[in-house]
């Protein structure tokens, strides 16, 4: 369906740069872009722009591809921009690799024309036309590649309102949702823009109600707003909002800094993860309220980590993992005897010791702050799917990190650092405490062993599959303790811990 076309002022050749960026920030690979206008219009100042902001490389040299007809690029993804002026016939389009080009990253085309039937239907239309000193461009075509252009013009208007409308724009990073990160600079300054999209609910999955509704996944951007605003009144380190547009799911942010708990290898810094239980710890031993005022008579509550959530993602092993590594669905039995042991190892936590349970408390959202001392060197992020939950789950999250392989020992140390901050604060059942940790460890990695499967076939995301060896490890780490025997030999029955190639 044609998407009504969008139409920038250019007032100069910064803006038209700007205007580089901000498709850069949108397009993704199997885009063409067919660049139009007359000679000095300003398509190569645009495609250059494009490319720098790719690349995160102001002096990136990007000559114009007249004679050779094609420039390519290695950038975030592959990057090529084709000049036809001097195409003699649109065949030759197959010795430069246009087909390829395409289907391997982002196209960007000038003199369009003349590719003639080989350009894609679905290519989006910039024009660039003169108007009085300056420019205007004509952005035109359909599909998710127009829509995900008109989102990033609407992120540029949004920093406007907040008086960075100049601002550098540069991706940051993106996660396993919809939401995405950039970094905006300006004079000298930086910001975090956050681009979080309303939720797409999906279809119904159990009882007329669809997966993100059971597991109490965070609808708008306004979860982040309320979950910030009660960490910082508690006076943990969350990135101040400076601006926010909760309709449309953008918040400029504090940029808390670039440095992890993770060494240049990606190996945990065992005393970061120790700090960052001690701080868990801390907010373990206050009380929080579901009920955050956002303002005046508009309140946030905070779902709780229920038993339906709980199943419904433990359930994701069964419909993905194990369709993956044995080729065929898991069968009823399979489902109802999967569903017996978890809800027996669940009635042994039921109601256990409830907290703020930020979800994602792991490596990727922590920020280290060498310069600052006691908990303020950790900076929180990525917390806007909080529940309210047991307080094991986030350590669980914590040592036995889903994103970088924490070694036993580290987790051990992990685990010690926690509870001996516990026992200082007063009373403390740290024997109930570790069951509850070892069963939100099991019901994590084996959530996450389906996630990344999932993210694989059905969302085109491969990367994930190379985390899969250290969940099973976390998994078979998890479901040693004793409290989980039953558990544990119904997973090795199933093979759910062996080593597989997907």
């Amino acid at each position: 369906m044609e998407a009504s076309p969008i139409e920038v002022v250019l007032d100069d050749e910064a803006a038209t740069r700007r205007l580089g960026e901000d498709l850069a920030m949108a397009v993704r690979p199997g885009d063409v872009l067919a660049l139009q206008g007359d000679l000095g219009a300003g398509k190569s100042t645009l495609a250059r722009a494009l490319i720098r902001a790719l690349a995160d490389d102001e002096a990136l040299e990007v000559p114009s591809p007249t004679f050779t007809l094609v420039q390519s690029y290695e950038t975030r993804f592959p990057v090529h921009h084709f000049d036809l002026y001097r195409l003699g016939h649109e065949d030759e389009l197959d010795e430069l690799g246009f087909g390829e080009a395409i289907a391997e990253g982002v196209a960007l085309v000038e003199w369009p024309e003349r590719a003639g039937s080989r350009l894609p239907r679905a290519a989006i239309a910039v024009e660039l036309v003169h108007e009085g000193e300056g420019r205007r461009g004509h952005i035109s075509g359909s599909g998710e590649a127009m829509a995900r252009i008109g989102r990033s013009l609407a992120m540029r208007a949004f920093l406007a309102d907040a008086g960075w409308g100049s601002a550098q724009r540069r991706h940051l990073t993106g996660d396993a949702s919809a939401r995405s990160y950039e970094t905006v600079r300006l004079e000298g300054a930086q910001r975090i823009l956050m681009n979080s999209p309303p939720l797409v609910m999906g279809p119904p999955v159990r009882d007329g109600k669809p997966y993100a509704e059971i597991a109490h996944t965070s609808k708008t951007v306004a979860a982040f707003v309320a979950i910030d605003k009660v960490l910082r009144e508690a006076g943990i380190c969350a990135p101040e909002i400076y601006a926010q547009d909760l309709d449309n799911g953008f918040l400029l942010i504090e940029h808390l800094g670039s440095a992890g708990v993770l060494d240049e290898a990606r190996n945990p810094i065992a005393e970061r993860y120790a700090a960052a239980a001690e701080l868990l710890a801390d907010m373990h031993g206050r009380p929080w309220s579901a009920r955050i005022e956002l303002a005046p008579g508009v309140i946030y509550e905070v779902p709780p980590f229920d038993r339906d959530a709980m199943l419904i993602e433990v359930d994701l092993l069964v419909d993905w993992y194990v369709p993956a590594v044995t080729g065929k669905p898991a069968d009823e039995a399979l489902r109802a005897r999967y569903r017996r042991e978890w809800n027996a190892a669940l009635d042994r936590i039921e109601g256990f010791e409830p907290t703020l349970m930020q979800r994602d408390y792991h490596s990727p959202n922590l920020i280290w702050r060498a310069e600052r001392s006691g908990h303020d060197r950790l900076g929180i992020i990525d917390f806007q799917d909080a529940l309210i939950g047991p307080t094991a789950y986030d350590l669980a999250s914590l040592a036995m990190d889903a994103r970088a392989t924490v070694p036993r020992d580290v987790e051990q140390a992990t685990v010690d650092a926690y509870l001996a901050r516990r026992r200082a604060a007063g009373p403390f059942d740290e024997a109930a405490f570790l069951e509850a940790y070892a069963l939100m460890a099991a019901q994590r990695n084996s959530k996450i062993l389906g996630i990344f499967v999932r993210l694989h076939r059905r969302d085109g995301k491969p990367g994930y599959l190379k985390h899969l060896p250290r969940i099973r490890d976390y998994l078979r780490r998890a479901l040693a303790h004793p409290a989980l025997a039953s558990m544990r030999a119904f997973y090795e029955e199933q093979g759910f811990l062996e080593e597989r190639e997907l």
